[in-house]
């Protein structure tokens, strides 16, 4: 991510008014929250106060709640508890413990009972009965809800984000009879009538339901009964003023204007007259005062005050409301002016009233924030910016239905699978043959055999963890379940050990291009006991030399929940490294292929003149089309993946889902092919397999 730096020189007059006494407006409806009346142009203090760290709020806090009494709601995840402040208490006045696990969100109705996410692992929304201080079942869910709400009518809304889909039911109803579509097809698309993972819900006392589409980055409105939405936030609606990523969190204030939580912007913006505009997290993500880390949702008080789940810095926000940001009458002053000289600040009495100055004075402002990123990858094991290279994960997750059979998934996924057994058999075989072949003695008479022998293993191994790749991703995703322990243990083990062994074949198979390069350029002078000596010290050496480029994986590979932003630092050498092992092999093959052919043809050229340079070019390739055919073949099974990695911005891979696994899969084929590759085309190493395979043979007894 890059990052611009400026120094400005700014002259600001401004009129500061400094009043003893605090008026709080706010409109009083038949509703649980708060639904302050700004001013036009309301102005909140870009300096947040740290209302609760992680250790009353947890790792992660994502829900926040504050009723109009001001007492505020917050989910603890890491404790599975809520966590309550009433009148906006320094510390909580409460903890309420219960069967609940890993919420997302929560509301609380004007009685105190409270609603709370207990879908991921019970499939439930509980509800805490302020009465009794019992837990009780008010709605069975499929997943986690990512947003709750209660309308006028007792009507519980659950934003179901793994299924595209927002439900409701009446709370009035006898029976738990099952949940009626409020919006959403539980197809993911773009359409009017469908959402991508939402999250973040509101209902107005009209009934008309706002949903966070935070895949679609756009916020959409559904009219009461409407099946279409009409997207009133986002760049495809009708005044697109502002560019929203991943959209979390939606509150309308009393002249119902849109109040979100912009995540991957990490800040909160706000519409007006002009449209939207940011309020606060306008800096840049981060952990200063000004900053903000992926927060998740937010909430008013009665006096306007903004609280934020900052849930990256593990923290609770409370940005105030600057005065004259109300929609109250405001006494105009009178104003003067004054000339500023250029190292002093003036101030002017303007008014009766005391403690109030016109005040104009010079002041220097640094600006440091980043630019537009282009994409964040993971919403679970991943911890990189899009540069270079796209696991498996970034590919399927979007594609893969949770607690649904393998029979009931997609066909794509279906067919996924089918290739990756199919591609394991293959590969297998291909190792078997290989390491028939390359143990013979008479395959090792130089440095290629050495190499080809070592890269027989390791294209087992990488077919090995390709598929065990493959089926930790589909089952873990399907099972949601699973166990942390075990999905941090495959996050940071899984993909580094995959790449160690991809990677090591890709540089074993340069290997070999490098040593025929020699062969062709040292000719009848070639040393094959020195190749055979090198060829052992570069097989010892080069799992090291791969592995010291990957050992930040395992170091800062983490599990997330969220969508996450990443350490620069980190990013950029993790693109780098990939960069290397992706396009060194590349250029490897690429030019010792054009050696073996033009190399070759000029040496032969220049001691046989009667012949043309293009006629030695042809000969050349007959003569030794075997040493060529591997290296081009690999040169081409490494395009697809190149290009694809290449691509700039950010990928969304489930709209070009083929595209992308496709070329992840051809990435894998090397290591299936070394048999027909490298043995197939030569003389030499297919006498060598049939004589290891017809002592085989015989020793085997009938």
């Amino acid at each position: 991510m890059n990052f611009s730096k400026k120094k400005h020189k700014l002259i600001i007059s401004f009129r500061l008014r400094f009043l003893s006494n605090n008026y709080c407006i706010f409109l009083v409806l038949a509703l649980s929250f708060n639904q302050p009346i700004f001013s036009s142009t309301p102005v909140w203090d870009s300096n947040g106060i740290t209302y609760a760290n992680q250790s009353i709020v947890g790792f992660h806090p994502v829900a926040i709640f504050m009723s109009t009494n001001n007492t505020i709601y917050v989910a603890n995840k890491e404790n599975n508890t809520i966590v309550i402040w009433e009148e906006e208490s320094v510390n909580p006045t409460k903890i309420i413990h219960g069967g609940f696990s890993k919420s997302q969100s929560l509301f609380v109705t004007s009685d105190g009972d409270i609603y709370i996410d207990d879908g991921e692992k019970n499939r439930r929304a509980q509800k805490w009965i302020a009465e009794t201080n019992n837990f009780v079942t008010v709605m069975n869910v499929w997943s986690s809800c990512w947003g709750l709400f209660v309308d006028i009518n007792d009507t519980l809304y659950c934003s179901m984000n793994e299924h595209h889909q927002v439900v409701k039911r009446s709370l009035n109803d006898p029976l738990m009879v099952p949940n009626r579509v409020a919006a959403g097809t539980g197809i993911r698309g773009s359409a009017s009538n469908q959402l991508w993972r939402p999250k973040g819900i509101y209902v107005n006392v009209n009934l008309d339901l706002y949903v966070t589409d935070c895949w679609n980055d756009r916020v959409q409105l559904f009219h009461s009964g409407e099946s279409n939405g009409i997207t009133v936030a986002g760049y495809a609606s009708l005044n697109p003023t502002i560019t929203l990523r991943c959209p979390n969190g939606v509150i309308l204030d009393a002249e119902k204007y849109l109040f979100i939580v912009d995540q991957d912007n990490s800040r909160i913006v706000g519409s007006g007259l002009n449209g939207f505009r940011c309020l606060v997290g306008c800096y840049g993500y981060g952990s200063q005062s000004n900053q903000l880390f992926l927060p998740y949702s937010f909430s008013f008080d009665r006096c306007g005050n903004m609280f934020v789940t900052d849930t990256l810095n593990h923290r609770i926000q409370k940005f105030l409301l600057m005065k004259d940001s109300f929609g109250t009458p405001v006494n105009i002053q009178y104003t003067h002016s004054s000339r500023l000289t250029d190292d002093s600040p003036t101030y002017y009495r303007d008014c009766k009233v005391p403690q109030c100055h016109y005040e104009t004075l010079q002041i220097h402002v640094n600006t440091t924030g980043p630019k537009e990123s282009s994409c964040v990858i993971g919403d679970q094991c991943n911890f990189y910016i899009k540069g270079i290279g796209l696991t498996l994960d970034d590919i399927l997750r979007d594609e893969l239905q949770p607690n649904t059979v393998l029979n009931n998934q997609s066909f794509s996924i279906k067919l996924s699978a089918g290739l990756t057994i199919i591609m394991f058999v293959a590969g297998l075989i291909n190792s078997i043959l290989s390491f028939i072949t390359f143990q013979n003695k008479d395959s090792q008479q130089v440095g290629c055999g050495m190499y080809l022998l070592a890269s027989s293993i390791t294209s087992l191994l990488t077919i090995t963890m390709f598929i065990i790749k493959f089926w930790f991703v589909v089952l873990t995703h399907i099972n949601v379940s699973t166990s942390l322990s075990v999905l941090r243990g495959g996050c940071a083990s899984i993909e580094p050990i995959l790449k160690l062994f991809l990677y090591l074949d890709g540089w074993l198979n340069a290997c070999v291009a490098v040593e025929r390069a020699a062969l062709i350029l040292k000719g009848v002078k070639f040393d094959k006991k020195k190749s055979k000596s090198i060829a052992r010290q570069t097989i010892f050496i080069l799992p090291f030399c791969i592995f010291g480029t990957l050992i930040h994986e395992l170091i800062f590979r983490r599990l997330f929940e969220y969508e996450t932003a990443p350490d620069t630092a980190n990013t950029n050498y993790n693109t780098a490294v990939l960069f290397f092992h992706l396009v060194g092999p590349f250029i490897v093959n690429l030019f010792s292929a054009l050696f073996i052919i033009f190399g070759g043809a000029h040496q032969r050229s220049m001691a046989r003149t009667n012949q043309s340079l293009k006629e030695h070019i042809q000969q050349q390739f007959r003569e030794h089309k075997q040493l060529v055919i591997s290296p081009i073949v690999l040169l081409i099974l490494s395009i697809p993946r190149l290009i694809i990695s290449l691509l700039p911005g950010c990928a969304k891979t489930s709209e070009n889902l083929w595209l992308y696994l496709g070329a992840y899969l051809i990435s894998f084929t090397p290591s299936m092919l070394i048999f027909l590759i490298f043995v197939f085309p030569s003389e030499l190493y297919m006498k060598a397999f049939k004589q290891s395979f017809n002592h085989i043979r015989r020793r085997t007894p009938p």
